[in-house]
């Protein structure tokens, strides 16, 4: 009948409307499981296939089934988390084919900064301040290279308890284990955190340090390098192949500061644009107008331990001169 007529479109119009608005909150995630994702994997591109993969299941569900879930955002982070759970084996095995040195993707600073996580339960929080880890520091090179350690089940547990906040009891359901063992899971994570890192500088001693580097480096003043080097610093390089890298690292300040007065013999060209990284200020390195990699660096009360240098192509794409 007519008279029925604007009632049906009305009914369409609000099936339509909640419809989209539950797409916007759907896809509103996206951002934070990426973040999530990226903490897990160590690149971008295989962050980018788990929330692909994530989105995947989710629209393969019946529209019956998407109803029944109380909490899409819980849901959708149980299924990145399950998903990089089982990649991570074979990103493992990719790695051990990977042309010279691998290193996880160096990210700005500010990539994932607006992430939002709710806090940990008090009862649940690490017993040692030093054990805990922040939204920057969870995408630092500093970390990322310690998850990398780590079993798939460790660092998907730390990934999601000390960084994101997720209840051990819900971790369990992710990785196949009792909330015990989650727990004990989660105690061998924070094992290798704490070996993994070096007495704490702050941010202004780190940047201080990291700018008389680049003093040193690109004045050719070896002495002067050597005295911001810590006596057993060690120097990673990532080519994946696309460019000529140090295929081994590179350990002890002399051999360093050797490697990086060579470099910049070959290439005098090569320039220094400071950049707000995870880590702390690092650099850009940019040659003769063209973007040729990111220099990352870890600083101890010892001076510079760790340099990260990323020259893969494939892990610059988001740094812009």
């Amino acid at each position: 009948m007519p008279e029925d007529r604007p009632f049906e479109s009305a009914e369409s119009g609000k099936v339509e409307r909640d419809e989209s608005r539950a797409l916007d909150s759907v896809m509103a995630e996206r951002h934070r499981l990426l973040s999530l994702a990226f903490r897990m994997m160590g690149t971008l591109a295989d962050a980018e296939d788990v929330v692909q993969e994530t989105y995947v299941r989710w629209y393969r569900l019946e529209p019956e089934e998407r109803d029944k879930i109380a909490a899409p955002a819980a849901w959708l982070t149980r299924v990145a988390s399950r998903i990089s759970l089982d990649l991570l084996g074979s990103a493992r095995a990719r790695r051990e084919t990977y042309v010279g040195q691998w290193l996880p993707e160096p990210v700005p600073a500010d990539l994932f900064a607006d992430t939002a996580v709710a806090p940990l339960n008090s009862s649940d929080l690490a017993a040692d301040p030093l054990d805990r880890v922040t939204l920057d520091d969870a995408v630092s090179m500093a970390l990322l290279t310690v998850l990398e350690a780590m079993t798939p089940a460790e660092r998907v547990t730390f990934v999601l308890h000390d960084v994101f906040s997720v209840p051990f009891d819900e971790i369990a359901g992710v990785v196949g284990r009792s909330a015990a063992a989650t727990r004990q899971l989660a105690t061998s994570a924070r094992r290798h955190v704490r070996r993994g890192r070096r007495a704490q500088v702050s941010p202004h001693q780190h940047d201080e340090v990291v700018r008389a580097f680049r003093g040193a480096t690109a004045g050719g003043d070896i002495e002067g390098l050597l005295r911001v080097l810590s006596p057993d610093v060690e120097l990673r390089v990532d080519g994946g192949g696309f460019v000529n890298a140090a295929p081994r690292v590179i350990r002890g300040s002399d051999h360093v500061a050797r490697w990086f007065m060579g470099v910049m013999r070959k290439q005098p060209a090569l320039r220094f644009e400071r950049r707000d990284t995870a880590d702390g200020l690092g650099f850009i390195l940019r040659d003769e107008g063209r973007r040729y990699g990111i220099i990352t660096f870890d600083v101890s009360d010892q001076g510079v331990t760790n340099v990260w240098l990323m020259l893969n192509p494939m892990k610059l794409t988001n740094w812009t001169l």
